[in-house]
Parts: structure tokens; C-alpha cells; sequence
């Protein structure tokens, strides 16, 4: 892993490679790549793909967060409306899933420059309070337009289409190895981002944005550019799940959807590379093998919540970074 590091006599942040965590890193990833070519055959399927969407999701968080030092509160706004941009092209307008989930992330990413342009010039809890805002217009606005999102009902029975037109995505398994595709191509995306030259002035910035001024960097244009890369990935993961579950609700865009995500992070270890991942199969698990005990569920996640908080600070691969003493 790539660690922040200065320059003795420019102050640039420059990146020191322990051969250890990069080693570590790799086998992880291809343990994660074996665990998920083998997953459809030993779990539901549709359970599977499920958890790699909100994964994928997370994953865009903790860029934002984790690496970028921002908080956003507002993060369901691009989940939401990639899926509903997904989910009316390929419905309305007949598009291949490909393009359908193009299209919705392309959404989101422009979103994420609007809201970001706006956000990033306050700082803490009012560029906060600014994303909340900005994701509640947006959830009314999708209220308040069902002939685009179909208010309340949502739009249901989205077809999954056929892949390339080609490989027909009506089967579960069939349409499994694409959505485990985007999740390791998300993954890598971001793996790669968080330990380039600009992953490294976005720590630095996360860590000492002062110092990054007085070395001339462009804060505000990093904070932008980071912003807009987890829209993105927020979006293809939103773009992805109506896909898969041939739906795109309110739910998606409302203030919970960035509750949870927050929650997921959070579990599974903020500022790590597969701590969401982990967050993601913890809280998506609940909410499935839970659901028996109704609005019990929510009640179980903020004590699961509470414990990670004060006796797990540091998330669930967070602890055991820790105890392996090697950067997760």
C-alpha cells in the first residue's frame, strides 16, 4: 500500500510502497475473485448480487469519506437516480442493459458535478447539511414527477434485457457474472484511484488541508473531482441493482438509502479498501435473514451500530488490520 509521505525540500506528497500490504492486497483480491466465482453455486444468487450492489455503493462512500474527508449525507441521490434513469431507459426506451447502466451512471456523475460544484464551498457540517438538502430536492422531485418515476409505485417489471443482445440476462446466474464484473471493475477503479498521485493529495488534503493550500494545490478542484468519482460509482452500482431487481422505488432516493450506507462504512471499517465490502454483507444479511422480526430489524442494526461505534472504532476489517498489523 502506497502511504503519504513529503518531499524534503518541496513538501510534495509523494508515495511510499510497503511491498508487505501490496502483497496482501493482491491475495485478498484474488480470494475475493475465487470466493465470487464460486458464490452463485453454494448462495442464492439474487442474495449474492444483492450484496455486491450495496457493496459497490459503499465502496463509493468511503472514496468520498474515507479518502476524500468528506461527509455527505446525501449519497442516496445518485444511488437513486442512476436507478431510475436505468430503469425508464430500459424500459421505456428499450435499451441493453449495458447501455441502460451507462446511461444511469453517466446521470449520476453529472449530477455529482452539479451537487459537488455546490457543496464543496462550505466546509464540515454545512457542506453536510448542504448534501442532505440537495438529495431531499431531489427526492421530491422524484415524487412529484410519476410520469418519469411513477411516484409512489415506482417502475416495476424493468426487463433485464439480453447482454450485448447476445446473452440473455432472464437467468439469474446469467445475469450474476455481469453484476460481479462491475463490482470487481469498481473495486479496481477505486482501488487504483486511492493509491495514485491523486489518491495521495486527496489524504493529504483529507489530513491537512492548509498544508495542501500553502503547497499550492488546487483544493477545491480535488475535492470536486473525488466528489463526482463517487457519484459515479454510486450511480453504476444504483444502475445496476434495477437491473437486477427489476425496480426502481422512492426508497432508492430516499434519506434512509444514505443512512445505511453511512452504517455500512462505518461497520465494516472507514478508510479501508474492503471494509464496505464486509459492512455491506453484514447489514444486507440482516435485513434478510432478520426480516421476520419486522421493524424489529432497524433496531437490531442501530445496536449493531452502537456496539461497532464503541467497542469496534475502527470497523470490522479495521480490527483486524489492527491485529494483523497491515493496512486492509
Amino acid at each position: 500500500m502506497a502511504d503519504i509521505a513529503s518531499d524534503e525540500t518541496s513538501g510534495i506528497p509523494v508515495a511510499k510502497t510497503d511491498r508487505s500490504a501490496d502483497q496482501l492486497h493482491r491475495n485478498v483480491l484474488i480470494g475475493l475473485a475465487l470466493l465470487l466465482a464460486i458464490a452463485p453455486f453454494v448462495a442464492y444468487p439474487v442474495f449474492v448480487m444483492k450484496v455486491l450492489c450495496f457493496a459497490l455503493f459503499a465502496l463509493a462512500f468511503n472514496l468520498l469519506l474515507g479518502y476524500g474527508g468528506l461527509l455527505s449525507f446525501g449519497h442516496a441521490a445518485y444511488f437513486g437516480m442512476a436507478s431510475y434513469v436505468s430503469a425508464y431507459t430500459a424500459k421505456n426506451w428499450g435499451l441493453t442493459p449495458e447501455f441502460a447502466i451507462l446511461s444511469g451512471t453517466a446521470i449520476a456523475a453529472a449530477l455529482g458535478l452539479v451537487f459537488g460544484a455546490l457543496a464543496i464551498r462550505r466546509q464540515g457540517i454545512y457542506f453536510t447539511m448542504i448534501t442532505l438538502a440537495l438529495a431531499q430536492m431531489l427526492f421530491f422531485f422524484c415524487l412529484q414527477t410519476p410520469r418519469f418515476t411513477g411516484g409512489e409505485d415506482g417502475i416495476q417489471a424493468v426487463p433485464r434485457g439480453r447482454l450485448f443482445g447476445l446473452i440473455d440476462l432472464a437467468d439469474d446466474r446469467a445475469l450474476y457474472w455481469l453484476v460481479a464484473a462491475i463490482f470487481m471493475a469498481g473495486l479496481l477503479a477505486m482501488y487504483r484511484i486511492i493509491h495514485s498521485p491523486f489518491g495521495e493529495v486527496c489524504k493529504a488534503i483529507r489530513d491537512n488541508e492548509p498544508r495542501a493550500i500553502s503547497l499550492g494545490y488546487r483544493v477545491n478542484r480535488y475535492k470536486l473531482t473525488v466528489f463526482v468519482l463517487s457519484a459515479a460509482l454510486a450511480g453504476l452500482a444504483g444502475a445496476t441493482k434495477a437491473i437486477v431487481f427489476q425496480l426502481a422505488s422512492l426508497t432508492d432516493v430516499h434519506w434512509s438509502m444514505s443512512g445505511e450506507v453511512v452504517l455500512m462504512t462505518l461497520v465494516g471499517g472507514l478508510g479501508t479498501v474492503f471494509g464496505p465490502i464486509a459492512g455491506a454483507l453484514v447489514i444486507v444479511a440482516m435485513q434478510n435473514y432478520l426480516a421476520s422480526l419486522g421493524a424489529w430489524v432497524t433496531v437490531v442494526q442501530g445496536v449493531v451500530f452502537v456496539i461497532c461505534v464503541l467497542a469496534f472504532r475502527e470497523g470490522i476489517v479495521g480490527v483486524v488490520a489492527k491485529a494483523i498489523k497491515k493496512p486492509l
